[in-house]
């Protein structure tokens, strides 16, 4: 594959990333992409600082379709949205939807798995009575009913919980326990959705040295037939292609000899 042309994970200053819209174009023009999908954060209604606004996302709609205009000719852009599990809002009118879990909910309270370190063990010893592998079938039980909550098109960063394992010890990634509880979800989610996304945002952080998902579920979504796509999750521009040339290795060492674009309205697959 002649390189990677395009990512539709992308965030702006409409919700937690760094950069404009324009911004971001800009730097896909000069990488040579030849598709840029913008995926704000969907509002949920949640005391949250990273989501887009209802207003806000009525601008983001606009000023997407703006620049879809202003540069057709130089590169395909589109607008798309993430959308957390937990969202109040309307999902209608996009070029492409992420469908994603960030939280686990507990009772009436919801609890950010992406939160930091120090949070994340704040929640597992006050809320999951110190047992990390409670919390994290918690999040796999919870991301196996993404279906139910919208028609999207990819399920993004599936093993998000595992952000910081690499790094802290709140449960073992490698127990036959964990990898239970994931794929027992991986099945029931692959059902229905069949395109995962292999995300390299925790590298442009630091917080991992290998993209989403972990290799025994990339090798169980080939098993299953499904795609993968490579998105960066980008929150600045300058991380927009980030660890992509290795993340293809990557994705082949897992045995697949595809991954999917995002081609006239729907994904499609092309030989690595």
């Amino acid at each position: 594959m002649d390189g990677y042309k395009q990512n539709l994970h992308t965030h702006t200053v409409f919700c937690d990333g760094k950069n404009t819209p324009e911004e971001i174009v800009f730097k896909a023009i000069e990488l040579g992409f030849d598709t840029i999908g913008f995926s704000g954060h969907s509002y949920t209604g949640l005391d949250i600082d990273w989501d887009m606004s209802r207003e806000a996302t009525m601008i983001y709609k606009q000023e997407i379709a703006s620049l879809k205009k202003r540069y057709s000719d130089k590169i395909d852009i589109l607008c798309g949205l993430e959308v957390e599990i937990f969202s109040d809002c309307d999902i209608s009118g996009y070029d492409y939807l992420i469908g994603s879990s960030h939280f686990i909910k507990a009772g009436n309270e919801y609890f950010g798995v992406d939160d930091e370190p120090d949070t994340v063990r704040n929640i597992i010893d006050n809320y999951f009575s110190g047992d990390g592998m409670k919390y994290a079938k918690a999040y796999y039980e919870n991301i196996a009913q993404l279906y139910k909550y919208g028609n999207f098109d990819i399920v993004g960063h599936f093993d998000l919980v595992a952000k910081y394992c690499e790094t802290h010890n709140f449960f073992d990634v490698e127990s036959k326990e964990y990898k239970t509880a994931a794929l027992e979800a991986l099945y029931a989610l692959s059902e229905k959705i069949r395109v995962f996304e292999v995300n390299t945002g925790a590298v442009a952080r630091g917080w991992r040295t290998t993209p989403y998902p972990a290799p025994f579920i990339l090798e169980t979504l080939k098993k299953l037939g499904c795609t993968v796509i490579l998105t960066s999750d980008c929150h600045d521009k300058n991380f927009l292609n980030c660890y992509y040339k290795e993340a293809v290795e990557y994705i082949m060492s897992c045995g697949f000899d595809s991954i999917g674009i995002m081609k006239n309205g729907a994904v499609t697959e092309i030989k690595i």
